[in-house]
């Protein structure tokens, strides 16, 4: 099959070219409004019970507070007049937007949670959508001669996050490409053939943006996806790139013509650049099973950058170099008088000593590795908040300010709605209980708030908690949301007996990060049965042996965990929190889902490429000693060569501001490494 694709390629190479022309030229127009439509979301299960609350709180009570503004006054206490005045105009003009469906102010309760131990802050709370969330806060956020007003909440984070990440794509790009391109014409010795291997990656990360922009029009998407999108793209360029050059060259180098060197690099190279490409797409479609639209989100963009990269490497890339014929080794560099050799006797060499020494090298880095993974056993999971962004960000600082400056945070607190009516002596019985469970500060109900099992008075506000058809209560906490005790509290308040006659949900922050750990570990057997088959079914295909399928899984299952170990290392127990700038925080969960997917298959990647060595000089008639050594001093220096390529590609994510990006970055760049 891979040899009449050759064929056709050779023989049609200018319609390919104006084809896949014709394509980018489309792909971009198309990809180019894709960002305008990625929302910063995607960490919740939208069939938990913390989402069910969520929605009929927003039926009954127009939602939870989503947006906070913080507003600060420069000369003297929130209820001095110029404070005030300024407080209130800002309560009423928020009051007065279309898209504001529920709001709470200092102002107009004087609910001395909303104003800060000091004085000097007080908040204004209030339910939006996100899609008028960055409206509201460009508009709102302010600076004046008496106050400040700075917007954090749950969609001023996702306001934050989207224009950082953008910032830091622009910024992550200029450094990846260069770089990229840079150390692509020291691999190849020519600046024409590291110019196609880089078209490649262009291809995939435009064509895969089009593909974003059909899907977030179906359906959510987050904008992490085009994190994924440009380090899977150049990286798999760089990988499917060196593949079909080197193995072009090396054909050539035996006396063949340019026509059928392209034909024998796809017949040989593109068939492991295929089935390479179906290890990477399996692992990362298994994302797909996962609740959560930001782990789907990544399903839709690494499948397709992997695909779109594999036709482009397959396709494209063949037509190109049947054009170029010898011009593709054009502008050499000045040093390099022979072109790079795909041979390299040192890896055959280290392989045959490993071979007749297996114990005495795979006990030291067996032991290496599973000293990196030691940290895994302290790991700790949560989920995404404003401590993602620097002390910079005005929702960091907002949410700083409540975790400091406030006897209670409103904005975190366990949000209880009833399915029914409840009547008023049922209410404040069932607030009594729910305020008497530990690390409770207080709860508010519609008859009054509640402190240890006492009714303290009532405000207007409590009136708003009730209604005919629904109750809705808010559990008061100083815990932070990502802690076990604040978790354990959302397991307490939900094993309280509901008052008869109706169903009690609990949702909230700390809620929603109980039930997004249950809904991923409720699917993550399946995701990695998923995986673990699939990629034993193409190994066994692609190999002909049942040994080295399982001989891989095992290896990646090691190196993988080595990785996790160190992110742990890193980011939770905060190794390198200084050099990074992010603050230490519990390993988000999704996010360490996909780090395994991705590493998974870009583990398996290479896998595939020494093993297509091996096994074509097996075929030949050699032994297994013969066919090992041949096939690591073929393959060992372009699987070296395009991981620290691709390595550099994800650690250009580092300068992000996003310490998920950076996590995102540092571990895949990292797991690559610690495979190849």
């Amino acid at each position: 099959m891979f040899h009449r694709i050759g064929t056709f390629v050779v023989r049609r190479a200018r319609l390919v070219l104006i084809v896949a022309l014709l394509a980018v030229i489309g792909g971009g127009v198309l990809g180019a409004s894709a960002f305008s439509k990625l929302g910063a979301g995607g960490f919740e299960d939208e069939s938990s019970q913390s989402w069910l609350a969520r929605d009929r709180i927003i039926d009954h009570f127009g939602g939870e507070p989503n947006l906070v503004f913080l507003v600060k006054s420069k000369n003297a206490s929130v209820d001095a007049p110029a404070a005030t005045a300024a407080g209130t105009k800002l309560t009423a003009d928020l009051d007065a937007e279309p898209s504001v469906t529920q709001l709470v102010s200092y102002w107009t309760t004087k609910a001395p949670s909303l104003k800060s131990d000091d004085s000097a802050s007080a908040l204004v709370m209030v339910s939006t959508t996100q899609s008028d969330a960055k409206d509201l806060v460009a508009r709102y956020t302010s600076d004046n001669a008496d106050v400040t007003v700075q917007v954090g909440g749950t969609f001023g984070v996702y306001t934050d996050v989207q224009a950082q990440l953008t910032a830091d794509l622009g910024l992550a790009e200029s450094i990846a490409i260069p770089l990229t391109m840079v150390l692509l014409v020291l691999a190849f010795g020519s600046v024409v053939a590291a110019l196609l291997t880089l078209l490649i990656g262009i291809v995939a990360i435009l064509g895969t943006f089009a593909e974003l922009s059909v899907f977030a029009s179906l359906t959510d998407v987050s904008i992490y996806a085009v994190n994924l999108t440009v380090g899977l793209g150049l990286g798999l360029a760089v990988d499917y790139g060196l593949l079909i050059v080197s193995r072009f060259r090396e054909e050539r180098g035996k006396g063949l013509d340019t026509d059928a060197a392209v034909v024998r690099a796809v017949e040989t190279a593109g068939r492991t650049i295929v089935f390479s490409a179906a290890t990477v797409a399996t692992a990362l479609a298994a994302l797909v099973v996962f609740p959560l639209y930001f782990l789907r989100s990544m399903a839709y963009s690494g499948v397709g950058v992997v695909a779109i990269a594999a036709i482009s490497a397959v396709l494209l890339l063949p037509a190109l170099l049947a054009v170029l014929g010898p011009r593709a080794d054009a502008w050499r560099l000045p040093w390099a008088k022979q072109l790079p050799s795909t041979e390299a006797p040192f890896w055959g060499r280290l392989a045959d000593v490993v071979m007749r020494r297996p114990l005495l090298t795979a006990l030291p880095v067996l032991v290496g590795l599973l000293l990196a993974a030691s940290p895994l056993l302290d790991v700790s999971f949560g989920t995404p908040d404003d401590r993602v962004l620097t002390t910079s960000a005005p929702s960091r600082q907002v949410g700083d300010t409540l975790r400091s400056g406030f006897g209670s945070d409103d904005s975190n607190a366990l949000h209880v709605v009833t399915t029914s009516g409840v009547a008023a002596p049922a209410v404040g019985d069932y607030a009594t209980t729910l305020s008497q469970l530990p690390d409770v500060e207080r709860v508010d109900s519609s008859v009054g708030t509640f402190v240890r099992g006492n009714s303290v008075g009532a405000t207007p506000a409590n009136a708003t908690l009730g209604r005919p058809d629904a109750q809705r209560l808010s559990v008061l906490t100083n815990l932070d949301r990502t802690s076990d005790r604040a978790q354990q509290l959302v397991r307490d308040v939900r094993a309280v007996p509901p008052p008869a006659g109706t169903i009690t949900l609990v949702g909230g922050q700390a809620a929603v990060l109980v039930d997004t750990k249950d809904a991923i570990g409720d699917r993550l057997a399946l995701a990695g049965g998923l995986i673990v088959i699939t990629t034993f079914i193409l190994l066994f295909l692609f190999s002909g042996s049942v040994i080295q399928p399982v001989r891989a899984l095992i290896l990646n299952v090691i190196s993988l965990s080595a990785t996790l170990g160190v992110m742990v290392w890193v980011f939770q127990q905060g190794h390198l929190s200084g050099v990074l700038g992010f603050t230490p925080m519990p390993l988000d969960t999704g996010m360490v889902v996909l780090l395994f997917c991705i590493a998974f298959g870009l583990s398996m990647d290479y896998e595939v490429f020494v093993l297509s060595r091996i096994k074509e000089m097996h075929d030949t008639g050699a032994d297994t000693r013969t066919s090992v050594v041949h096939g690591l001093t073929r393959s060992g220096r372009i699987v070296t060569t395009a991981a620290a390529l691709i390595a550099v590609s994800f650690f250009a994510f580092l300068i992000s501001k996003v310490s998920l990006i950076q996590l995102f970055g540092l571990g895949a760049g990292l797991a690559i490494l610690i495979d190849a």
